[in-house]
């Protein structure tokens, strides 16, 4: 750690003794902030006086508290600091100093305004890994467009791809570019920590939304890049695949995706329809692409017969991957079935919070569920003396 960092309970993981200057608020850069710390890093959450804006994103809440704000700032310390105040601005910059990672997702060059841009941080701390999130770059042509989810699911053409054939664009149900973008901040930290480790120097890692959207649009993005090709909406069909979709049961529908020409054989024969596989039109999955139309009445008429869930227990047991459409609560609940354990209880006490288990297993150093996502400004105490003490060693 580049000064040591703040007081705290004991802690493992992969990044113990990491020291996060979490300078982000809202979605991508909390998100990105909460993975390391799950991982063992010391995340000190910079907010201004008002607070991360998700605090009153609301409904729902829990206990008051926005659920929006809860589910992605686990594991950190929160610190109030108004940049715009002196004492607070150089209480920021000590921090930044002697952080080993610094996120801010600020429009582009906001953070210069008060000495804590990448150029003014590294002066004074050149082993810092600072990861910028912003909406569309630090260029000319994006830094001045406002990043918001929605916005980028717009522009880069994924609502052009979500919806009915015939229907309007839709957005995901969730911030999908942001939670994406996160991601990547997170490897790019990660990558830079480790060329860190090898040479001594930091860097400056640098991340967009829309960047994120055209790379994890992958095939889609593809058709057009490597193949000329503009897709389209197809409701929940697949453009290169068939069965790959939902298809109606007897009491609701059932996602079926037939992948290859040996889950579809083995489809046929669950659904006593073997003369299907030897008909030409639909032998290969290129021939069940191009004759979908025939082929999914055909499917529809045997599947209707019975409940989802019986379908589902037969599909599934012959090696074909298929799964009803859940709402939420059956998600969780279909993962706690199946042993993944997912949902997780952060501190303890009263203020313990239920929460996402994070994603990644690690044989020899597990994530950790330590702190709770704090009220505003619930550790500044702490913090402002921590660093205080900081400087006045520096000064002496």
């Amino acid at each position: 750690m580049t000064s040591g960092a703040p007081p705290e309970t004991a802690r493992g993981g992969p990044l113990a003794g990491l020291l996060v200057a979490d300078f982000s608020r809202i979605l991508a850069g909390p998100y990105s902030t909460m993975l390391l710390a799950d991982l063992g890093a010391e995340v000190v959450k910079v907010e201004g006086p008002g607070g991360d804006d998700t605090r009153t994103w609301q409904p729902p809440v829990r206990d008051g508290v926005a659920t929006y704000y809860l589910g992605v700032n686990r594991n950190k310390r929160s610190v109030a600091l108004d940049l715009k105040d002196a004492g607070d601005r150089e209480l920021a910059r000590e921090l930044a100093r002697r952080a080993d990672v610094l996120v801010e997702n600020f429009k582009p060059g906001g953070l210069g305004r008060f000495g804590l841009d990448y150029e003014s941080v590294a002066a004074v701390n050149p082993g810092v890994v600072y990861a910028s999130i912003s909406g569309f770059g630090s260029g000319p042509g994006g830094a001045s467009l406002p990043g918001y989810d929605l916005i980028v699911q717009a522009i880069s053409g994924f609502m052009s791809l979500t919806g009915e054939t015939e229907g309007e664009p839709y957005r995901a149900g969730v911030a999908l570019f942001d939670v994406m973008a996160g991601l990547h901040a997170t490897i790019g930290v990660l990558a830079a920590l480790d060329h860190r480790h090898r040479t001594g120097r930091g860097q400056h890692v640098e991340v967009n939304l829309l960047s994120s959207a055209l790379s994890g649009l992958v095939n889609q993005t593809s058709a057009f890049v490597a193949g000329g090709v503009v897709p389209f909406r197809m409701g929940n069909s697949h453009p290169s695949l068939f069965p790959y979709e939902p298809l109606p049961c007897a009491d609701g529908e059932l996602i079926i995706t037939a992948g290859n020409d040996g889950q579809f054989r083995r489809l046929c024969e669950v659904l006593g329809l073997p003369e299907l596989v030897e008909d030409p039109r639909f032998s290969r999955n290129e021939d069940r692409t191009a004759n979908r139309d025939e082929l999914r009445p055909l499917l529809v008429e045997r599947l209707r017969t019975r409940s989802k869930m019986d379908w589902f227990r037969e599909i599934i047991g012959a090696g074909v991957p298929c799964g009803p459409i859940n709402t939420i609560d059956q998600g969780v609940a279909f993962a706690e079935e199946i042993g993944l354990d997912p949902v997780v209880t952060v501190g303890d006490g009263p203020a313990a919070v239920p929460s996402v288990r994070n994603p990644i297993t690690f044989s020899a150093t597990e994530a950790t569920y330590r702190l709770p996502p704090p009220t505003l400004d619930q550790h500044g105490d702490e913090i402002r003396s921590w660093l205080a003490a900081g400087r006045e060693e520096d000064s002496a």
